[in-house]
């Protein structure tokens, strides 16, 4: 059965589609590679966002108030550097669903996730697990055992990990919780994505952070595949923490600076333990060099600042915040729903029994990213697609990601894909003849 009503595999139905799409227009504002001539069918937004043509004109900003302020520009430059991650605090709170005050912009993912379990993870006798799932991120499996190794203790006792279910690719909700509850007096943070990197699962995640929260475990997520690919709520949701990176969906650039949440409960607290630095110091004593060294915090989530603010990374930010700010999630959502479901539909109509979709079929608990396992065929199709100018993600050994991503991506990009797919698996049948 087709994912999408009144599907067809013919071009002009996808033609039709993106005639039809209310947000066509926000193609046009993103610098798209080409192949042979043409633009590719770029379906990898979930590893490394496009350019935002916005982000050129962003930076020259910046380079000519170098230029002809120097270190003047701190104050008197057009967007002042002092301050110049302020500037990005209130699109930030509102892509996460955060209050400005709970949100900072800095560092990369993985920094800002060793710098909340140093203030959430302190191990005590009874309560030093860590739960985590099978597929995480592998940077998070590392920052997670470095830390635990750190407060001498072995990842073998304080390691706890959800898995699936035997022959199923993704997790229960239920299983989860049930997991965090039997695990809840030796449990101390539970470490979860928002969107599973490999299977593109969305997790429910206000239902687990209600979980981890009624049994005394802090709630942490990943939100590196779910920031600007799902409406967040983080602040209603009650999440105790979040990180994530800004170069995927946010369109930021390759290494831009990351995203951290620390809910207003926590934010607000001065007297947490911390790692210090001098940008998260509050600002009237910033500069104060004869004081005696006492770390003042800023209270809110600045107060986990390290360093200041990398102008020239931020500006591409700012610049791709602004499109954001101006389409807003709900219709982000509403079309990346549908463009996941002509991939779907695309898949079940080649029918061919080598691909198994990973990624859940409820367009309501995936994001923009359906993940197809291939077997041993994969990197014919691989380059079967990228001979055809369509750029998806390979993940070993056998795992291809289509990420569509509704600010640049229309159904005509799905439907290059589906046509590559088709004629592999026609080819491949053939030569078995």
């Amino acid at each position: 059965m087709a994912a999408v009503d009144g599907f067809r595999t013919d071009e002009a139905w996808a033609l039709d589609r993106d005639r039809e799409d209310s947000l066509r227009a926000m193609r046009e504002r993103f610098v798209i590679p080409r192949h042979e001539g043409q633009p590719v069918a770029y379906l990898c937004g979930n590893s490394l966002g496009l350019l935002p043509a916005s982000v050129e004109p962003a930076l020259l900003r910046e380079l000519e108030d170098w230029g002809a302020l120097a270190v003047e520009a701190h104050f008197a430059g057009r967007t002042p550097w002092y301050d110049y991650h302020a500037t990005l605090r209130e699109p930030t709170a509102r892509l996460v669903g955060a209050r400005p005050s709970e949100v900072v912009t800095m560092n990369g993912l993985t920094v800002n996730l060793h710098l909340m379990m140093v203030t959430f993870y302190r191990p005590t006798a009874e309560r030093h697990r860590v739960l985590i799932e099978e597929h995480t991120f592998p940077t998070d499996a590392y920052a997670v055992r470095s830390q635990i190794r750190h407060h001498g203790r072995e990842s073998a006792g304080s390691l706890v990990v959800a898995r699936a279910r035997e022959g199923e690719t993704v997790l229960r909700t239920e299983d989860v919780e049930a997991l965090i509850e039997r695990e809840a007096p030796h449990l101390a943070v539970a470490l979860l994505p928002g969107v599973n990197y490999y299977t593109g699962q969305l997790l429910d995640i206000p239902r687990l952070a209600a979980c981890a929260r009624r049994h005394g475990v802090v709630a942490g997520f990943d939100l590196a595949h779910a920031a600007g690919n799902v409406p967040l709520a983080l602040h209603d949701w009650g999440v105790d923490f979040a990180v994530w990176c800004s170069y995927k969906y946010l369109n930021a650039g390759p290494g831009a600076p990351a995203g951290c949440f620390v809910h207003e409960r926590h934010a607000s607290r001065t007297d947490l333990p911390r790692f210090a630095g001098w940008w998260g110091n509050d600002p009237r004593s910033r500069f104060s060099m004869e004081r005696d060294g006492e770390f003042v915090p800023v209270p809110t989530a600045d107060g986990w600042q390290l360093s200041n603010p990398p102008i020239l990374a931020l500006a591409p930010l700012a610049a791709s915040l602004a499109i954001f700010d101006e389409v807003g999630m709900p219709a982000l959502r509403a079309k990346s729903e549908r463009l996941t479901g002509t991939v779907v539909a695309w898949i079940d109509t080649v029918d061919d029994a080598r691909l198994a979709i990973l990624t859940p079929r409820d367009p309501a608990a995936r994001g923009a990213q359906i993940s197809l396992r291939v077997g041993a065929d994969a990197r014919r199709l691989l380059a079967r697609l990228h001979a055809a100018g369509v750029v998806v993600d390979f993940r070993e050994p056998d795992t291809i990601r289509i990420a569509p991503v509704p600010l640049y991506n229309g159904f005509h990009d799905v439907w290059r894909f589906g046509r590559a797919l088709e004629r592999w698996s026609r080819d491949a049948a053939e030569d078995t003849r």
